[in-house]
């Protein structure tokens, strides 16, 4: 274990009052494979039970980390084995596994609960499809759950059935809660390149390979990277800046290590990883788009801003990687739209738009996250999005993801108010040339050569 010194480490609370620092969330993940049973009703009394115990302390314990070292953790979550695993052996109405998450959630009084999620990369086994299908229902009756679908890998390619799928169940789950924002879409995500120890929403599961239950860390601090960077000369070249930036994530990333092995700890549950991605918030300071802007770019969305992005997560990762015992989840930099002040301006003036947001995937941590879209956009055209995301993670072997949100009966230039951490954005526009033919075809997109690694 890295030995940490807890007098650096309380050098940069000065951090928190002044430049958002703070830790995005600790994420319990729990297995629930030993909750399998043959009657739904059982299997939903042992999941509710085995939640309640383990994570009956989680907040607590989150509470007590915050007030002994003054450092703000702002969410508490449970990531849970992917649900369509326990309903392939018991069958029933997945919904009744939405509604006893749901249930735990409010008992153990986390903000999310992850994991109503199906693998299905490379087909649809038992569970998976009926899953997918209830997820519109399921994220209409909850507030606390979140889902996610993996319908892609490197290794597998690309499941083009359950794109065409997908882009159906984003629309529906937008339908019925038009009268709630849409806030359904905004807690789903459609993935390639999964991982299982992600501890951020809407895409957190605990995947198979993780044991029985464990501690994961998200750490956050855009706001503080942008501060060291507006101190920098700005004659300074860009080995300089990615230089300032690995100093400044490995300070961030100290924290999460302090707070996953005090947390670890106290709950008497194995401290699993660091994820190092720089989660931003709508608050103002803590934008990965003002960032870029800081390295100098007029406005995020300009030429450039790909590269300035390459560079920001090359040297958080790099900085982050030596402050930690384990680094995990999908580690980087996040840019969703409607949770980052500077991307919201950016999109709301027309600099920033989707397919500029797609290039800067190829680099980023993760994909198109939190975009809003015309509210008549066709199934079709998600899923195409979905695929097009998809495909630039697979071939480039990285976690790519699509969460876009129709805004039913809304407009370009119109805006949609999520509140919160998920903030507010702008419909953005978007290309309707139909892709229906192709997205109809189905089958799958083979995997590609890098692949053959064996």
């Amino acid at each position: 274990m890295i030995l940490l010194n807890l007098n650096d480490i309380m050098e940069t609370i000065q951090m928190i009052q002044e430049e958002n620092l703070d830790i995005r969330t600790i994420t319990m993940g729990i297995s629930l494979l030993d909750c399998c049973d043959s009657d739904i009703h059982r299997s939903c009394e042992k999941i509710y039970d085995k939640i309640c115990r383990r994570a009956e302390k989680l907040v607590s314990t989150g509470e007590a980390i915050e007030k002994k070292y003054g450092i703000p953790i702002i969410n508490k979550r449970i990531s849970v084995t992917p649900i369509a695993m326990v309903l392939a052996a018991s069958g029933g109405n997945p919904v009744e596994y939405a509604l006893t998450l749901e249930k735990a959630a409010r008992t153990c009084g986390v903000n999310f609960i992850g994991g109503y999620s199906a693998l299905v990369q490379k087909g649809f086994a038992a569970g998976d499809e009926a899953l997918i299908r209830s997820i519109p229902e399921a994220l209409t009756v909850t507030d606390h759950l979140c889902s996610s679908v993996n319908i892609g890998s490197t290794r597998s390619g690309i499941n083009m059935d359950a794109v065409k799928l997908m882009g159906q169940i984003v629309r529906r789950t937008a339908e019925l809660t038009a009268d709630r924002s849409c806030i359904g879409a905004a807690k789903l995500v459609v993935f390639c390149n999964a991982v299982e120890d992600n501890p951020f929403m809407a895409g957190a599961f605990h995947g198979p390979g993780e044991p029985d239950c464990v501690i994961n860390v998200g750490v956050s601090g855009p706001g503080v990277v942008r501060a060291a960077l507006q101190k920098l000369p700005k004659e300074a070249n860009l080995t300089q800046v990615a230089d300032l930036i690995k100093r400044t994530a490995f300070k961030i990333t100290r924290m999460g290590q302090l707070v996953g092995a005090e947390a670890s700890q106290m709950l008497d549950v194995p401290f699993g990883i660091v994820d190092l991605s720089l989660a931003p918030t709508p608050a103002v300071g803590d934008s990965v788009a003002h960032i870029l802007e800081e390295m100098g770019l007029d406005l995020c969305g300009a030429h450039g801003t790909t590269a300035a992005l390459a560079l920001l997560n090359d040297a958080v990762k790099k900085g982050g990687v030596m402050a930690s015992s384990h680094v995990g989840g999908l580690s980087g930099a996040f840019i969703p739209v409607s949770e980052d002040a500077g991307m919201i301006d950016a999109a709301r003036c027309g600099n920033l738009t989707i397919e500029k947001l797609e290039a800067m995937t190829a680099v980023c941590s993760v994909g198109l996250d939190m975009i809003v879209i015309p509210g008549d956009t066709t199934a079709e055209v998600i899923s195409a999005i979905i695929a097009d995301e998809a495909a630039i993670g697979m071939v480039n072997s990285k976690t790519t993801a699509v969460r876009v949100i129709p805004a039913i009966g809304r407009q370009v230039g119109d805006e949609l108010e999520f509140g919160g951490l998920l903030g507010s954005g702008p419909v953005m526009k978007l290309n309707t040339t139909s892709p229906q033919v192709f997205i109809h075809r189905g089958g799958r997109i083979p995997a590609p050569l890098q692949s053959l690694k064996n």
